[in-house]
């Protein structure tokens, strides 16, 4: 079951501060990419979490069957992508054009789940928001940069309906125990010979930081809140994320936003607010898998 004191946070808030989190920790993350490289970064950061959920769940792998393992497994491999895909695309482009574009994942999601034509009614507000967060009309953004954003975008949808699947069945961050760990493999691959030589104490030290902002934190809470959340009301309240990357963006990296910009922040924030408001879950959660160690 869902820990008391996670239960009495509304599940708005937890994804709220997951969003947040995701955003400083992509900021932070920028830093890092001069250093050891994008894909550097994303196995860093990834392997750094990984070791974090090892060492709080200490799971017990060979007490898990391989039909229980497949999903967490696949989670793994699509957070690989979703974290590779980002990051690149936030070397190329705008920090919140690239969340707005990436957006579309979670949009569709919400779209293909809504129970009703009126339930679209928020999704369709959320897109509406996006363009005006992302001014397609306006320059000639980096194509790779939209490529890698659109990919990540499906790999955060995909996200979204598995970690569903995952919280589901798998006691606290038991899913994310075995998940991660995959994910630091997969990204291994591309990332540990652009990072091999190039990790210095500060280097780790970022690292560390931008590991608890993204994973450690957002995809717990996440984990959580996916709990209690429909697919439809999680994908579009999702919409605040270009919001707060905006935010960020504007804050941290000192990308200004335009003032088409400030209206579709508004426009998304009130699709996540109202998706929320009507999408909690009313199935019966079933049982775990495991109770964890």
């Amino acid at each position: 079951m869902i820990s008391t004191s996670t239960d009495r946070v509304p599940a708005w808030m937890l994804a709220g501060v997951a969003m947040l989190s995701v955003q400083l920790g992509a900021a932070v993350s920028v830093a890092l990419f001069d250093e050891i490289g994008v894909a550097g970064t994303a196995w860093l950061r990834i392997s750094l979490g990984a070791l974090g959920f090892v060492a709080i769940a200490r799971p017990r792998y060979w007490t898990w069957s391989w039909r229980q393992l497949r999903a967490p497994v696949l989670l793994g491999v699509v957070s690989a992508g979703m974290t590779l895909s980002f990051l690149a695309a936030i070397d190329l482009l705008p920090l919140g054009t690239a969340v707005a574009i990436e957006f579309l994942g979670p949009l569709t999601v919400a779209a293909l789940h809504s129970r009703s034509r009126r339930a679209l009614a928020w999704p369709a507000l959320a897109l509406m928001g996006v363009v005006l967060l992302t001014e397609p009309w306006l320059g000639t953004p980096s194509v790779p940069g939209i490529a890698f954003a659109a990919v990540s975008g499906v790999c955060w949808g995909l996200y979204i309906v598995i970690t569903q699947h995952v919280g589901d069945r798998f006691a606290g961050v038991d899913g994310l125990a075995i998940s991660l760990p995959v994910a630091a493999v997969v990204t291994a691959v591309v990332g540990l010979p652009q990072a091999w030589g190039h990790i210095t104490p500060s280097v780790l030290l970022v690292g560390l930081a931008a590991a608890a902002l993204l994973p450690v934190i957002p995809w717990t809470l996440e984990l959580y809140a996916l709990r209690r959340l429909t697919k439809a009301a999680f994908g579009t309240l999702m919409a605040l994320e270009p919001a707060i990357a905006l935010a960020i963006g504007a804050l941290v990296l000192h990308q200004k936003p335009a003032s088409l910009q400030l209206l579709g922040i508004a426009c998304v924030v009130l699709a996540g607010v109202a998706a929320e408001r009507t999408g909690l879950r009313q199935d019966e959660l079933p049982d775990f898998e495991t109770r964890g160690a």
